[in-house]
């Protein structure tokens, strides 16, 4: 029996030391962490708004951690492929993705997802963005009030554009015809500049479009805006109310800018880098750069920004399914 329990006791110790080694291991590629370049994994293609903030943040990062941030544009399916890319790469810290708020949209979009919203983990939302109501100047209209009585007055007459199908314009645009109770018919275009466009040409009687691109047009003579979705009024639009105080609640949501990994990456990994982004966010460069595109800087830590996802998650659902928006 001696002989047996030793005999065990000895098949065993090899994994013993090879479990230890492994643990040791793992706790010292956290501890060297990075120690080989970085991906930055944007879901859209080169130049937009989301390849802009996530270059001024790899370059940044780069700096500060010592090693290289490459950034990777994979474009596709309203930024599922971008999305998903991350969702299944190793949970080592090496796969970044710069997502937007359709992070959380699409689970309420799409019955069939190849990835979970619980695959990725929050690092930081690095900003914050929003929606300007906007009319042609040319119209008379100056306040959200009067466009309502304008549309109850010639139901079915009057239009609105976002800047794509299923997208937070889109959804919002929806949920103010619902709350105002008005019928105004739905134009997406392929991006806020097309949309952006088509208002300063006079061809849509409203709408909703980022701030990031409206911000070149706001001094413009050929618009009025209106309003703006969130919860707060925008630092350099301080004239303008927010649709609650404009006397539609319901479109407090920001739409925003962030970064997540994959879900099994070591939680030390994951609040190195968010300790990092926080503070380049933080940074009086990178700050009034980004105040610049119209947005509004937040740079949170992971737990404060996984608070905020899974209240927009919520949020977002409840939108799609009262709008009966679905893109399947």
């Amino acid at each position: 029996m001696a002989f047996t329990r030793r005999k065990t006791l000895g098949q065993w110790l090899p994994l013993i030391a090879l479990a230890a080694t492994c643990g040791v291991g793992a706790a010292q590629a956290q501890d060297h962490y990075p120690s080989k370049p970085i991906r930055v994994i944007v879901p859209y293609p080169a130049g937009g708004g989301t390849d802009i903030i996530a270059r001024l943040i790899g370059t940044q990062l780069s700096q500060r951690l010592g090693q290289a941030v490459v950034v990777e544009n994979k474009p596709g399916a309203s930024g599922i492929l971008g999305n998903d890319t991350v969702a299944k790469a190793p949970g080592d810290g090496y796969t970044v993705l710069m997502g937007i708020t359709t992070v959380v949209q699409i689970p309420a979009l799409y019955k069939k997802v190849p990835y979970k919203l619980s695959d990725l983990a929050p690092v930081s939302q690095v900003a914050k963005s929003a929606d300007l109501l906007m009319v042609p100047r040319s119209s008379g209209v100056t306040t959200l009030q009067q466009f309502v009585d304008k549309a109850k007055a010639a139901p079915g007459t009057l239009n609105f554009g976002s800047y794509g199908n299923a997208t937070s314009s889109h959804m919002n645009g929806e949920r103010f015809k619902q709350k105002a109770g008005i019928d105004i018919t739905h134009i997406p275009y392929q991006g806020s500049g097309p949309e952006m466009a088509a208002m300063l040409g006079g061809q849509l009687s409203l709408a909703f479009v980022d701030a990031t691109a409206a911000y070149p047009h706001i001094k413009s003579d050929k618009i009025n805006i209106l309003a703006i979705t969130g919860a707060q009024r925008h630092p350099a639009l301080p004239q303008v109310p927010t649709m609650t105080e404009a006397g539609y609640p319901g479109l407090e949501a920001n739409g925003w800018f962030g970064m997540f990994v994959p879900a099994t990456t070591p939680k030390a990994i994951v609040d190195k880098l968010g300790s990092e982004v926080s503070s380049i966010v933080k940074s009086p460069e990178l700050n009034k750069r980004l105040t610049e595109m119209g947005l509004i800087p937040v740079g949170s830590l992971p737990d404060d920004f996984k608070a905020q996802i899974d209240k927009d998650a919520a949020h977002w659902k409840a939108v799609a399914e009262a709008a009966k928006i679905s893109m399947d």
